[in-house]
Order: C-alpha cells, then structure tokens, then sequence
C-alpha cells in the first residue's frame, strides 16, 4: 500500500479490539478496508465482519481489497447510523467489537473532484456520498453572513470566522477549492508552522456538509446497544470537536450516577454500561507519523462493555 493509506493507529485498533476466531465484528467507516483486513485476520478462520461505508468508491475498493477471506466480508454501502438494521438484516443481535474512524478519509482527500482538499482545485463538494444533496459551495453561496460566522467559529473554531465570512460574502459566487483557499489566505495571511490558512474553514465546511458531530452522537448509543457485554468500542477522532464528544460519551457511560454532585440521593437510576480501556487517547507515535503525516491529528478511545 502507499504510505498515505496505511490505515491509522493500526497496530492498537487491533490490540484493543482483541479480535478472536468466531467473533462477530462491525467497521462502521469501511474506507479502503484496511482496519477490516486487520480484524479479519486476526480473527480467522471464521471470524465475521460487516462493513459500512457511505461512499461508493470506498465501497468498491474494499469488497477488491477483502474479497480474499471470502464470505467472512460483508460489504453494504450504508452510513453507520444505519447499523442496527444492517446487523438485524444478518441475523447478528450483538458484536464483539464496534471500530469508528471518524471524519474525512486519505482516499477521500486524495481523490480529484471531491472538493476536500485545497491543494487541488476542484468544485466545492465535500460530501461524504451521493445521497446528501447539499455542498460546500452551498453553504458558502448561500448562508447569511451571521450564519456563516457561526458555522466557522463552532465547526472550525476559526478566530478569524467574521472577518472571512465577510470576504466570502463579498466575493460571491466562490465555486471551487482554490477560489476559496486563496480568498481565505488573503483574509488570514501565513499561518504558523506551514499550517495553510484555509484549514479550518474547510474543516468547518465538511462538517456541516455531513452533519458529522451530530452524526457522532447518534451512533455511539447505537454502537453501545449492539455490543455483547465484553465487547469492545473503538473509535478514532481527527479534531478536538469529535473526540470531546467521545470522551464525554465514554465518562458518562463508565458512572453510575449522573445526577448533580449536591444531590444527597441518586435519582437518576442510571447505570454504567461501560470500561474505559483508555483513560487518553492513544496517538501514534513518530514512526508512524513519518510514514502517514496525517496521522498525527488521530486519538483513538476504547471500552469495554459491561454487563
């Protein structure tokens, strides 16, 4: 494989889903299918996987990439939201391990014509697969002004959301990835440590093209009810926004109580459902990140569930 799509943080996925012959697993964001290799070997000879993914070029990729173990792959072109039907479609009640890797793909950024990227000029798309009908050139088109600062600041945590969403609004119609890049960095100037200027716009972009953060706290209690008690979650975040939501979901899901700390007596009745593997998140380490540059934005969070 090239460097660039080497699935991340690989080597511990696989260490803290402890996969096992037999075992019944879920790769809620399929990609290329490498983390699926992965758990798929560790678990022969019969261990299963199904996979999900949204995007039907991944979707093809993968069913190339695992159709050497056979039956044992599952492939749907579904979003992980949608896991629940897709388990009860097999038959499966529960899995043993749930795997998330959160956010835009390598292939994706990499792949002409979606509009990820600014260092390639392209239309500003940024949708994770066909079904979503709005894009990025929609939204920057087409929001108020006001609107435009707020989803910049909350998506992107952009200090300079007003003074670009100004700039935008000025420059209308903006139609591809380099118009917006080069607008950006012009309200910007140099960003630090060869950081380009436009990384957080368009991270704020792709995330409310996807619904991504609300799509996050959807699936974990999705992810949660359909593991067996001893299964294991497995999730990787690229930026604070979405690892913040899986860190908060992992504590509140490892208390017993969650009513305020002064209240004398529990009347929540809430139960913890799961053992937080990872206390931090695991990163990867130098080697890994000289390999894949991109790999140093990762934090992957486990538990365990709990009966």
């Amino acid at each position: 494989m090239k460097p660039a799509h080497l699935p991340v943080l690989y080597q511990p996925v696989l260490d803290g889903l402890q996969p096992r012959s037999g075992g019944r697993y879920l790769d809620g964001t399929l990609g290329a299918g490498g983390h699926a290799a992965g758990i798929l070997a560790r678990s022969a000879p019969d261990g299963q996987l199904l996979g999900l993914d949204v995007d039907p070029r991944a979707v093809t990729l993968a069913r190339q990439r695992l159709a050497v173990f056979g039956e044992r792959a599952i492939i749907r072109q579904a979003s992980y939201l949608d896991l629940r039907s897709q388990l009860d479609a097999l038959g499966w009640a529960t899995v043993d391990g749930i795997l998330l890797d959160l956010g835009v793909s390598s292939m994706q950024v990499d792949e002409p014509g979606r509009g990820f990227s600014f260092r390639q000029d392209a239309p500003l798309d940024m949708r994770f697969g066909p079904h979503l009908s709005r894009t990025a050139a929609d939204l920057v088109n087409d929001l108020p002004e006001e609107e435009l600062v707020d989803l910049l600041w909350r998506y992107g945590e952009e200090r300079a959301a007003r003074r670009i969403a100004r700039a935008v609004v000025a420059a209308r119609p903006v139609r591809t990835t380099r118009e917006l890049a080069d607008l950006v960095a012009r309200v910007k100037g140099a960003a630090p440590r060869g950081r380009h200027p436009a990384t957080q716009t368009f991270q704020a972009l792709r995330i409310a093209v996807n619904d991504e953060l609300q799509a996050v706290e959807k699936v974990l209690p999705l992810a949660l009810a359909a593991l067996r008690p001893g299964g294991r979650l497995a999730v990787i975040a690229f930026h604070s926004l979405e690892d913040r939501l899986v860190k908060q979901f992992f504590q509140r899901e490892s208390r017993d109580c969650l009513c305020p700390p002064r209240q004398p007596v529990c009347t929540c009745g809430h139960r913890a459902r799961l053992k937080r593997i990872t206390r931090k998140p695991i990163r990867a380490d130098e080697r890994e990140i000289r390999h894949n540059p991109r790999a140093r934005s990762a934090r992957l969070r486990i538990a365990e569930k709990i009966a």
